[in-house]
């Protein structure tokens, strides 16, 4: 039988209790969560509805700004196609059987629409191996083109520097601050994304536990940010600032450390700071 989690965020249910021709309504009342639906038949109407007002979801952001939503297919996805319902038109986000279903499909919304995602089964003889399940977030702080587009997070100004005063709000709103070293760069082919392997000496604040301690009393961890931005291994301390993206860290600000200590003592002494960290 179809469940809701207890905060409503998440919706769990299975095609083999549904009818074909029906389409069950479904209601999201979270910022993020997910969906996970077995044996797909029929279809589902997902509303995302979040209690939070749009302006909520993201740090300095209007009631009339734009929010972004974000679907992250599981890697087994199969049995169904998800559309995104606008106006009447529906637009696919994900196939059935994707060849990426690992990349994350993202658009924008307005503040007071209440976007609806379409998930209809594929005609298949044999469910009893299919999964249609995924993961959703809205945010007031990413930028989506107002049609779907493949990239967890808009590349557009991504690898521009960050000026004094955004380093500043950085430290302020985002989901982690730490001070660390790049030890390596990677890619990862999936999100089209570079993969820094960062070796922290301090973490001021962290979202979640991105930066876990290990034996050696040192936090290691990975910030991903746009491949185009060309990061590259060097010497130096940076301030390492962002955002968490279905679980895993994104690049904001990153000052070297330096240049930010100066910036933050300049504001500190004219009075201009918006925030002060943990025993600076």
């Amino acid at each position: 039988m179809a469940s809701y989690s207890e905060d409503q965020c998440s919706w769990r249910g299975s095609g083999l209790s549904q009818a074909v021709k029906n389409v069950e309504q479904v209601w999201l009342r979270c910022a993020e969560g997910s969906v996970e639906w077995l044996y797909p038949a029929g279809a589902l109407r997902l509303t995302l509805s979040p209690r939070l007002p749009w302006s909520a979801m993201g740090p300095g952001e209007s009631s009339r700004s734009p929010v972004s939503a974000c679907i992250k297919p599981d890697q087994h996805w199969g049995g169904a196609q998800l559309y995104l319902e606008r106006d009447g038109v529906l637009e696919l986000l994900v196939g059935d059987e994707t060849s990426s279903p690992a990349h994350v499909r993202c658009f924008s919304a307005m503040p007071g629409e209440r976007p609806a995602l379409f998930l209809q089964a594929t005609p298949h003889q044999d469910i009893s191996r299919r999964i249609a399940a995924f993961r959703y977030e809205l945010r007031g702080d990413w930028t989506a083109q107002p049609s779907v587009n493949t990239d967890p997070i808009s590349s557009e100004g991504a690898c521009r520097p960050c000026n004094n005063t955004e380093i500043l709000m950085a430290v302020c709103t985002s989901d982690f601050v730490v001070r660390g070293n790049i030890r390596s760069v990677e890619t990862d082919s999936n999100l089209k994304a570079a993969v820094i392997k960062v070796s922290t000496t301090r973490v001021y604040r962290q979202k979640f536990a991105l930066f876990p301690q290990s034996a050696l009393l040192t936090r290691t961890g990975e910030i991903r940010t746009a491949l185009q931005c060309g990061v590259r291994p060097g010497a130096g301390s940076f301030l390492f600032t962002g955002r968490v993206h279905f679980g895993e860290a994104w690049l904001g600000c990153a000052p070297r450390y330096k240049d930010f200590l100066k910036v933050y003592e300049q504001a500190k002494q004219s009075l201009m700071i918006p925030c002060t960290l943990v025993n600076d």
